[in-house]
């Protein structure tokens, strides 16, 4: 509580809006406070650069970047990041104010329980990753992953905190003084021998931060920071279940491969890694997820592994690299320090020893104190030199510019230190103007005062439809397209009446509009053509014994034509169908035509007169004629026999329907 009353900042009114309250802690690089948006009435964090890192030549670098990073951190807008509301400059003081977080931090839960269930841990990861996501997406790294940095609101909500500072700091400190800054205990291993990061570095961090939730421990201690560098550069990740021997194998895969040695061994990026805890979260049963390791809690946090708030700011003052160097060996390990790039080539291949050596005396100890800083300060010196011209120093990368207009791309490259050139080209969904890529791509290396191709858009490519495509063939119909700088693409064929098999029937552009000849649409947009397979298929039913008309209704209504013919008929009725060509079940096509044979009735013949003829004659005649005869005795039976009339009457033309009956009288 003294430090808040003394601090001179408490109780006043930053840049005439930010009412200091109280001071929540305080870093190697800023300070943050409780504070007072007076403007808005609401409470924010505010956090104010240490003013000796504005100081000489690196410190107006470090204003900048520091600036820059709080814009495009800014710009950040993720549930589980702090959000950065605000940046400016009072006097000489430089601040940031941000998000006020109204709970605790990972560091302080894991020092009151000791260690975090397995659930819990998987969660806090999963939420950080989550977070970490929406900055790698859109190119940014923290490089800052630690507890202290993991806050935990009183409503359980997982905030990452001090996104972009930690860059501003690591980018200012690598280009100066071929150091870099990050806590020691979290350190990626290409971080520490040639100060590389990209995404992979987070991923590492958080891989080391689920195995301390898990074993309440770090993997790596030491006596000194560099000890504790050397071991993340030289030894892998040691499984968590060597501490905690109930852990599942899959929790130990998951450790492993988001803190591998190895860059090329880790997930991509933090949606990779996200994606990874997750599968191994839904692996586990609810007795596993609520376990936790047996660790006893100390609020009393570890020395080598979380410092006090005055450690971080003694720890990170200091700007040269032999100063750096010289002071490995008494800054607490877990705090944010300076270390060396080409640390892992540099140290022995076995842990430090620390060695007790007897008095010798203040002259001949002079003596080896001044030639060891001078071999130092030449090594120091030499590694400045090579990491500014040749190495990492000498490369950045290029910053987030697509979807930009091409003046706020040059704005950006420019703030960089890039130069940048333009070049135009046809997209089909970028407003014209905007940036849509950059050479070499964002997130890829670039020397420092190296220049960026940017290709600029000029907004879609209109082309017209061409004629020949509805009523073509296929083929004809896909050349055409293809010559008007068109593709085709092909819904289901459909069956058509009247168009062939093979030949168009429509067009349709994307929209559902049709693709008519002079229809403007994008280059490469794809037409769908529907292709004819011709007449459906039909089967024939048989229409025998039924009506003309009702025989043409039935086969219309199955897209069949009917041609007729005519036939006398002793057996079916005049006007109805006697046969059909072809016959019923047979398989046909809409349009295809049905011969039906329509009846006439019996065939009519000539009826013989028989009158005054014997009976058996007259019989005889008619039967031949093609008749049934019955023969009558109206008169009574006669032993003449002879045929006196006959119904119907025959001879002079008269006939009667092909097997009738023709009655004769007999007296």
């Amino acid at each position: 509580m003294g430090a808040t009353v003394t601090d001179p900042l408490v109780g006043r009114l930053v840049d005439g809006r930010y009412e200091v309250v109280s001071r929540i802690a305080r870093g190697g690089m800023a300070t943050v406070y409780l504070a007072v948006d007076r403007r808005l009435d609401r409470d924010v964090a505010l956090k104010v650069m240490h003013p000796h890192l504005a100081e000489g030549t690196s410190g107006s670098d470090f204003v900048a970047r520091f600036r820059r990073e709080a814009r495009t951190a800014a710009r950040l807008t993720h549930p589980g990041l702090v959000g950065v509301f605000d940046q400016g400059l009072d006097g000489e003081t430089s601040y940031l104010t941000m998000e006020y977080v109204d709970g605790s931090n990972l560091r302080r839960r894991i020092a009151e329980r000791g260690a975090l269930s397995v659930g819990e841990a998987l969660h806090v990861t999963a939420c950080v990753l989550d977070a970490l996501a929406a900055a790698h997406r859109v190119g940014l790294v923290h490089r800052d992953i630690k507890p202290e940095n993991v806050l935990l609101a009183s409503d359980e909500r997982v905030k990452l905190a001090d996104f972009g500072l930690a860059r501003a700091v690591t980018e200012v400190t690598s280009t100066t003084t071929g150091t870099v800054l990050g806590t020691v205990a979290y350190l990626a291993p290409e971080l520490v021998v040639r100060g590389a990061s990209d995404a992979r570095t987070d991923v590492y961090a958080c891989g080391i931060l689920l195995y301390e939730m898990l074993v309440g421990a770090q993997p790596f201690t030491g006596e000194t920071p560099i000890q504790v560098a050397f071991q993340h550069v030289n030894n892998d990740v040691p499984p968590p279940s060597d501490a905690v021997p109930w852990l599942p194998a899959e929790v130990d895969e998951l450790v492993l491969a988001l803190a591998s040695r190895s860059p090329d061994d880790r997930p991509v990026d933090a949606a990779a890694a996200l994606a990874l805890v997750r599968r191994t979260r839904a692996a586990l049963d609810e007795a596993t997820l609520a376990r936790h390791a047996d660790v006893a809690p100390s609020i009393a946090l570890p020395a080598a592994t979380d410092p006090d708030e005055t450690d971080l700011e003694d720890t990170a003052d200091e700007a040269d690299a032999g100063q750096a160097t010289t002071r490995l060996a008494t800054v607490p390990p877990g705090s944010t320090v300076a270390l060396p790039i080409g640390l892992g080539g540099s140290v022995p291949s076995v842990p430090v020893p620390v060695v007790h050596e007897p008095e010798r005396p203040r002259r001949r100890r002079g003596r080896v104190l001044a030639l060891v800083l001078a071999l130092v300060l030449a090594l120091a010196g030499a590694g400045t030199w090579w990491y500014l011209q040749v190495g990492p120093g000498a490369w950045t990368t290029v910053p987030t510019v697509t979807a930009l207009t091409e003046d706020q791309a040059r704005e950006v490259l420019d703030d960089a230190g890039l130069r940048a050139t333009a070049v135009q080209a046809f997209d089909a969904t970028a407003p014209a103007g905007t940036v849509v890529a950059a050479e070499p791509a964002v997130g890829e290396p670039v020397r420092k005062d190296g220049s960026v191709e940017l290709t600029v858009s000029k907004g879609p490519d209109y082309v017209n439809v061409p004629q020949g495509v509805v009523g073509k063939l296929q083929a004809e119909a896909e050349a055409a397209l293809v010559a008007a700088g068109l593709t085709a693409s092909y819904p289901p064929a459909e069956y058509h009446d009247t168009v062939p098999n093979g030949v168009v029937i429509s067009a349709t552009l994307p929209d559902g509009s049709p693709a008519d000849p002079g229809a403007r649409t994008v280059r490469d947009t794809a037409v769908a053509l529907v292709v004819s397979k011709g007449p459906a298929p039909v089967t024939v039913v048989s229409v025998v014994n039924e009506t003309l008309d009702s025989a043409t209704a039935t086969l219309d209504g199955l897209g069949l034509k009917v041609a007729t013919a005519e036939a006398f008929s002793d057996t079916v009725e005049a006007g109805h169908v006697i046969s059909q060509d072809p016959a019923d079940k047979t398989e046909l096509h809409r349009g295809d035509t049905v011969t039906l044979t329509i009846s006439k009735g019996p065939e009519l013949l000539p009826v013989p007169n028989v009158y005054g003829t014997n009976v058996k004659d007259a019989t005889k005649t008619l039967q031949d004629a093609g008749f049934v005869v019955k023969v009558a005795h109206p008169q009574g039976i006669s032993p003449l026999n002879m045929v006196y009339s006959q119904n119907p009457e025959g001879g002079d033309g008269k006939s009667a329907p092909k097997g009738s009956t023709v009655t004769i009288n007999v007296f």
